[in-house]
């Protein structure tokens, strides 16, 4: 039941991916003024840390089951350890860290890189379906 479950989780984190790739690709100014919210204020920190947790846990429980269990399992360990150190980073430097990235990240930008988003979540699905 737990591993079941855990790939339906996979399953929507790999959807998610899509989404954005395809939100990246369609409007990059919106998903650019996304990325400027990270961190913003301690919810929206502290939430998006937590919701990280949710499928890093998952790829890991569903890695012995999909067929790339070690990428599973490294990408699922690097989110994990990632969103934990998120939590000891104070907000205020993730929030900067964040809008400097968008002041980089121009939206001619965002939509180049769009299709390894697209690459990357639908090969999320295919690895545990």
């Amino acid at each position: 039941m737990l591993i079941e479950s855990a790939k339906w989780v996979v399953v929507l984190f790999g959807a998610f991916i899509l989404l954005v790739g395809l939100l990246m690709l369609f409007n990059p100014q919106k998903a650019r003024l996304t990325l400027r919210k990270a961190g913003s204020t301690n919810v929206i920190n502290y939430m998006e840390i937590t919701l990280r947790l949710i499928p890093a846990v998952s790829l890991i429980v569903t890695s012995d089951s999909s067929k790339l269990p070690i990428g599973f399992k490294l990408l699922g360990w690097i989110m994990v350890i990632t969103s934990l150190m998120l939590y000891v980073v104070p907000r205020k430097i993730h929030h900067q860290f964040a809008m400097k990235s968008a002041d980089i990240l121009k939206p001619k930008y965002i939509q180049i890189i769009a299709p390894i988003a697209l690459l990357f979540g639908g090969l999320i699905i295919y690895n545990v379906l």
